[in-house]
């Protein structure tokens, strides 16, 4: 069996919640995209990275049924685990830095796949969401506080072809799927760049995403890692 970290991205101040990710550290021993698919697939996390250059932080990067060009927790984690000042992906490179508690990324909100990101009145009625049927990806939204820049979310991948089990944090899984996606760093970085000021999300049940828009066009997500097994 190939061997393989299992982290959790984006926790909370208590270091729960958050998503897990699968990393393999020697991604040599799998070097056909190909296999890495089969090893995403049967491992079943939202998102399994395949290291390539641990130096360098070359990153390969999958869902279960796709490689991604760029993902959020996959990149935070990558970050934390790898300890470098940057990650080259395919969407291109991405700024690390450790700072406390927090591990921060740096990306383009283009690198991030098309989101709905939808905003509610409250808080409240965004906790009181039922999971919409399959369809478009949702990113639902509202302040806690705007003043502040605490937001509350929910995301609703809405297609069963792009997550995995129910491991992958999220509320329940649909056949080759699941309902609702504990933390997002992608979508972060979307509503990041659309709103252009640093926010304080929670997400699901208890996951914590820190981001701030950066100049010409770049914004840092960031959050806690924890390591699990």
């Amino acid at each position: 069996m190939t061997e393989y970290d299992v982290l959790r991205v984006f926790c909370g101040p208590n270091g729960g919640y958050g998503n897990e990710l699968g990393v393999v550290r020697d991604g040599s021993v799998l070097p056909e995209r190909s296999d890495r698919q089969a090893l995403a697939a049967k491992l079943g996390f939202s998102e399994t990275v395949f290291v390539d250059d641990p130096e360098r932080g070359v990153i390969d990067i999958y869902t279960p049924t796709l490689r991604l060009p760029f993902a959020g927790h996959p990149c935070v984690g990558a970050a934390w685990l790898l300890d470098v000042p940057e990650l080259v992906t395919p969407a291109g490179v991405v700024g690390t830095r450790l700072d406390g508690e927090f591990t921060w990324i740096e990306a383009r909100a283009e690198w991030a796949p098309p989101r709905t990101l939808r905003q509610y009145a409250s808080a409240a009625e965004v906790d009181a969401l039922d999971v919409p049927p399959p369809g478009e990806w949702i990113y639902a939204w509202a302040w806690e506080d705007e003043a502040a820049g605490r937001i509350r979310a929910r995301a609703f991948p809405g297609r069963v072809d792009e997550r995995g089990d129910s491991r992958s944090g999220g509320a329940g899984a649909r056949a080759g799927g699941v309902e609702e996606d504990e933390a997002t760093g992608a979508a972060a970085l979307l509503l990041t760049d659309r709103l252009g000021r640093a926010l304080n999300i929670t997400q699901g049940k208890g996951s914590q995403l820190l981001t701030a828009p950066q100049p010409h066009g770049w914004t840092e997500v960031g959050g806690r890692v924890r390591l699990e097994r």
